[in-house]
């Protein structure tokens, strides 16, 4: 299963205080107490309340009802193109998570509010990278269609190097990978899982951290591969099984007679 969470505020130096708390929340799995520091008076505050609640949902399996809420609300404040694109774009994810989590089939859903946002963000506008990588994600897992969401995972690479956004380079570079070595590219998909695992450690995202260190492992041999699974499995106890689809990832193999 591939898996992705909105662009990141508050993993720089520069930041203000409050997007830093919201970020050492979220990057340790606590997305309601970093939204519940988020007034929706602003289209932006609102967006960003609807995009840590988005992200629970894929990593935990709950929150769908709070979610849904937090998106009308970004959706009824939004005023420009952009902002609506923005609204447009979590609404694609949430539904893709639904999706992909078999909770609800919302695949038209989806695909509907993404394609709204490619055509209410322009190219190299701040948002375009996170949409193309999202419509990555629709190609490659409900689409089944490899070459075309490696296509928009390498626009969405380019445009997050050309806006300095380092937690989205650990997504793109760890998709990428996971094709490469579907395809047998051991070198590559090392190189990109490398990547991805070390600016997640950079950051300090740590509930991504686990993800990043497994899928590692699978491109990696013994003994490399055990020690890394290993500390995937310590990581995802002591943020309590999250993400939840990660635990299949993590099950030791089953015993053979």
């Amino acid at each position: 299963m591939a898996h992705t969470a909105m662009s990141g505020y508050g993993t720089t130096a520069g930041d203000d205080p409050l997007q830093t708390a919201v970020w050492r929340l979220r990057s340790r799995a606590c997305w309601a107490d970093a939204a519940a520091l988020l007034e929706p008076r602003t289209a932006s505050a609102a967006l960003q309340r609807a995009s840590l609640l988005v992200e629970r949902c894929l990593y935990t399996e709950q929150g769908w009802a709070e979610a849904e809420d937090a998106l009308r609300t970004a959706e009824a404040l939004a005023q420009s193109d952009d902002e609506r694109g923005a609204a447009a774009c979590e609404r694609g994810q949430l539904a893709y998570a639904s999706t992909l989590l078999a909770v609800r089939d919302r695949a038209d859903e989806a695909r509907a509010a993404l394609g709204r946002a490619a055509a209410l963000i322009a190219p190299g506008a701040p948002g375009r990278a996170l949409l193309d990588f999202r419509r990555g994600l629709l190609a490659e897992n409900l689409a089944h269609s490899p070459q075309s969401a490696r296509a928009a995972y390498r626009r969405a690479h380019a445009g997050a190097t050309a806006q300095d956004d380092p937690l989205l380079l650990s997504f793109t570079w760890r998709h990428l990978a996971g094709l490469a070595l579907r395809e047998g590219e051991l070198v590559e998909a090392r190189h990109g899982f490398g990547e991805s695992l070390r600016i997640r450690e950079e950051l300090g995202y740590l509930v991504g951290t686990a993800p990043a260190l497994a899928s590692l492992a699978d491109a990696e041999t013994e003994p490399e591969a055990s020690r890394l699974r290993a500390e995937a499995g310590r990581l995802f106890r002591l943020l309590g099984g999250v993400p939840t689809w990660l635990a299949d990832q993590l099950a030791p193999p089953a015993a053979t007679a």
